[in-house]
This record gives structure tokens, C-alpha cells and sequence, in this order.
């Protein structure tokens, strides 16, 4: 009887020679140096250049298949990003604008940054540094950290960016009120400024004036109201009711004010409740003062401003710096420093320094002095300045400078703004303001140089004014012949 053979063991299937040859970043000869060091050079680029591509061509496939399909994913987002900023931007400012769809987009970017650091960490394993040669085993390794920084490291900065933006639009349209459709054709927001710096005895508007932006092509008219215009009459609401003529003064050694505009928040927020006359101010993002000064606004322009902008004039030196500072044409000699308003001192016994006149690059330090300067020159030259420095901000807020510096400027603005503009509104009024930089502005100074009379404006001249601004005739064309 025959005795059967014992089974052999099983051996791992090799490879042909033919299938070496023509794999050679999967199969690679490892007993030559020469031969390792380059395969490690092309996959550490490999994994650079397509991510994923690495573990597809000498190592895990799977591991290559998510890569590569993350990779494909990624780019195909970035190319309809790119297609919408350009041809839909509507929808990209939509989707830039939206908490959630920054979350979304945080989340992705971290993840793929996650991604690349494992395939790289992958893609060393596969290089087999020790099996390269002696001085490219430190090229290699250099070359793969350096690009795992200028890839992942981008990764995780656009999601910082993405979660910056996040956080400052939650902390400046946090709260806000009702979205409501242009008035007449016209978006109109009231910009105020008040100065909280040093040697303030109170925080009252100092600069008053309101934007209207066509609502289909972007044209942006500002009308800048004196600060201390008196007397000025009030839309329909409780400070009508209250000043049914115009507002009045009120003369008290306690707490008293006087009849001018910038004086409404003093009467309303300090001396009176101004909970009670406008309840519903602070729950949509505003407050009794800036509700009573809109009303006042739209008593003298006769225009509905529903919005409001509040800029910090001590703060605004900041979103200055973030942008690089801005070009401005100085006409006169200005002290910088916060002497003594009112005692009649000549400046050069206390100012800290001058603006000279002429062509100047302002950093926000010069540019808050320029804006807030008045020892030397009138209100009326000093709203000219400010609203020159607003046209100034707004050339400047180019792409480029917001993105090349978008960290500060977010920042900046987060310290610097406070706003009743609903979230909602941000993407019309974003693609509005791009519309806007090909337009010229319009401005509407009613002061004595622009035919108003400072002690007793003529109101209904002043809707006049602002109506033709807002809706100029349209000329008859000339018959032929």
C-alpha cells in the first residue's frame, strides 16, 4: 500500500519578472539605492500633486481610492466656487454668508487636512527611507514635511478664515431686525460715528449721515446732516408724538439737552426711558438713541431708513491698519492730539503732532485724527474730511486687501461695528456694494457751502434736494430737426 506524499506548504505568490519591470514604484528593486531613492522622490511629489496617487501606484488601494476621491471632490468644489464667484455671485455670496454653510465648509477643509496628513505619513512608509541613499533619505523626509505645511497648513488656514468669518458675522448681525424690501428703489441705512477715545465727556453721534444704494445698480448717494442741527422734525412714532413741531431743548442743570440731533441719545437714553418709547430697539439689534435719531433722519430727509451702521471713530484706526492704510489729499495744516476744545489755546501749545497738507498714505492713527479733528476748522470741514475718509475706506476694500489681510480686517470690524442689517440682506447687499465700486458716489452736504442754513434749515428744501439726488429727471430728448 502506497503512502500518501505529505502537502507542501503554501508559499506567497511573487511576482513576475515582467510584472517588476513594469511596476517598479510598487515593485521596486530594494537592493539598489539608486533605485529607492528615486522612487521616493516621485511619490513623495505624487502624494503633493494628487493626493492619494501615492497608495494607488505602491501601496494601499483603498487607502489610494479615498485619496484620490477626496482629491476629486475637493477640486470639483473649488472650480464651482471659483465659476460662481465669477458668473452666479448671487449664490456665492449667499453661500459665504451663511453660518452654516461656513461650518460646512470648516468641516470639510479640516477633514482634508486630516486626510493629506495620513497619506503623507503613508507615503514615507512606502518610501522606505532607510533604503535610500544617505544624504536623499534627508531630502526626501525635508521635502515631504514642507509640503505637508504649504498643503494641509493652507487646508486648516482656509478653515480658520472660514470660521472667522463665522464668528464675525455672528458678533455684528447677532441680533438684528426685520428684513424689509428697498424703499422707493433705494436701500438708505443711517451710518453714525461717535467718538469713545480719551477726553470725552459722552458718547454722542458726532457724525451723522445716511447711505442710499440704488437697490439695481448700486450708485450709493451719502447725505451727511450736521450734528448739531436744531429744531429737526420726526418721522410718525413716539418722538412725534412727543415733538409734534420739531425737536425741542431742554434746559436742566441735572440732566438736560439742547435741540440739536446729536443730542437724542442723551435725552432719550440718559434723561429719559428710552425703553418705554421704542421697546422693541435692543431684541432687534438697536438701541432707544438710534431709534430716535433714524426718526429724525427720516423727518428731515424724507426718506424710510430702516437700518442703521454704527461706527466706533476711536476704534476705526484698526480697520485702517488691517487694510494698509488709505490715500488721502490733505488741504490744510491739522493738530493731531486731544487738546483743550473749548479754553481758546492755540494748538501748538498742545498738539502732538500735524497732518500736513498734501498727498498723504494715512495709517488708522493719522486717518482717526483727520477724521475727528475740529480745533482749527469748522463741523463742516469736518464732515468733508470724514466723508472723504468713508470714500477713501471704500476704494480701499478691495478683494485683494481683504484677502491678504482678512484676519485683522474681521477683527477689526468685530471691535468697530454694530448693526441692525439682518443676515439675510448681506449677499443682495454684498453684490450691491461690488456694483457700487463702478459707480461714482454722490454726496449731499447740508451745510451752508451746499445752500443750508445752519440755525434754520428749510426742511422741505431739504427733501427737495434729496428726492432730486435720488431721482433725477430724465432728460426729454431733443426732437430731430
Amino acid at each position: 500500500m502506497s503512502v500518501a506524499s505529505p502537502p507542501r506548504p503554501t508559499q506567497a505568490r511573487l511576482p513576475s519578472r515582467k510584472v517588476v519591470e513594469d511596476r517598479p514604484l510598487r515593485y521596486p528593486d530594494a537592493s539598489s539605492r539608486e533605485v529607492m531613492t528615486r522612487r521616493g522622490w516621485w511619490l513623495v511629489l505624487l502624494n503633493f500633486l494628487l493626493p492619494g496617487s501615492a497608495q494607488a501606484v505602491a501601496g494601499n488601494r483603498r487607502l489610494g481610492k479615498i485619496g484620490l476621491g477626496a482629491t476629486l471632490t475637493m477640486w470639483v468644489l473649488l472650480i464651482l466656487g471659483v465659476l460662481s464667484a465669477m458668473l452666479w455671485q448671487q449664490v456665492f455670496l449667499t453661500i459665504v454668508t451663511n453660518w452654516f454653510a461656513l461650518l460646512l465648509i470648516q468641516g470639510i477643509l479640516l477633514a482634508y487636512a486630516i486626510l493629506w496628513l495620513v497619506l503623507t505619513v503613508d507615503t514615507l512608509r512606502l518610501v522606505r527611507l532607510v533604503k535610500t541613499g544617505t544624504g536623499a533619505r534627508f531630502g526626501i523626509l525635508g521635502l515631504a514635511i514642507a509640503l505637508l505645511v504649504a498643503s494641509s497648513g493652507g487646508a486648516v488656514y482656509a478653515s480658520q478664515v472660514a470660521a472667522t468669518t463665522r464668528d464675525t458675522l455672528g458678533a455684528i448681525f447677532g441680533a438684528s431686525g426685520p428684513s424689509v424690501p428697498p424703499s422707493d428703489g433705494y436701500y438708505n441705512i443711517l451710518l453714525l460715528g461717535a467718538d469713545s477715545g480719551e477726553g470725552r465727556d459722552s458718547m454722542r453721534f458726532d457724525s451723522i449721515s445716511v447711505v442710499s444704494v440704488n437697490a439695481e445698480t448700486g450708485a450709493t448717494t451719502i447725505t451727511g446732516i450736521p450734528r448739531d442741527m436744531p429744531n429737526v422734525p420726526f418721522s410718525a412714532g413716539p418722538m412725534q408724538d412727543r415733538y409734534p413741531n420739531g425737536h425741542e431743548g431742554h434746559a436742566d442743570a441735572t440732566c438736560g439737552w439742547g435741540s440739536g440731533i446729536n443730542q437724542l441719545r442723551t435725552e432719550v437714553e440718559v434723561c429719559q426711558d428710552g425703553n418705554t418709547l421704542y421697546p422693541d430697539a435692543v431684541a432687534n439689534g438697536s438701541e432707544p438713541g438710534i431709534e430716535a435719531t433714524k426718526d429724525a433722519a427720516e423727518g428731515i430727509l424724507g426718506i424710510e431708513i430702516p437700518y442703521y451702521v454704527f461706527v466706533d471713530m476711536h476704534g476705526f484706526a484698526s480697520l485702517v491698519d488691517a487694510l494698509g492704510g488709505v490715500d488721502i489729499t490733505v488741504e490744510e495744516r491739522l493738530p493731531e492730539g486731544g487738546g483743550p476744545a473749548y479754553t481758546g489755546q492755540p494748538p501748538e501749545e498742545w498738539a502732538t503732532g500735524w497732518i500736513e497738507p498734501g498727498a498723504q498714505h494715512m495709517d488708522g492713527d493719522t486717518a482717526q485724527w483727520y477724521a475727528r479733528s475740529r480745533y482749527t476748522t469748522s463741523d463742516f470741514d469736518r464732515m468733508k474730511r470724514q466723508r472723504q475718509l468713508q470714500e477713501a475706506i471704500l476704494a480701499q476694500f478691495t478683494p485683494q486687501a481683504v484677502l491678504t489681510r482678512f484676519q485683522d480686517v474681521a477683527a477689526a470690524g468685530q471691535d468697530l461695528i454694530q448693526t441692525d442689517l439682518p443676515q439675510s440682506l448681506l449677499p443682495f447687499l454684498a453684490e450691491l456694494a461690488l456694483k457700487a465700486k463702478e459707480e461714482p458716489v454722490t454726496t449731499i452736504e447740508l451745510t451752508p457751502e451746499g445752500g443750508i442754513d445752519e440755525y434754520e434749515p428749510d426742511f422741505a428744501y431739504i427733501q427737495q434736494l434729496v428726492q432730486q439726488a435720488l431721482h433725477p429727471p430724465t432728460p426729454t430728448p431733443t426732437p430731430e430737426g
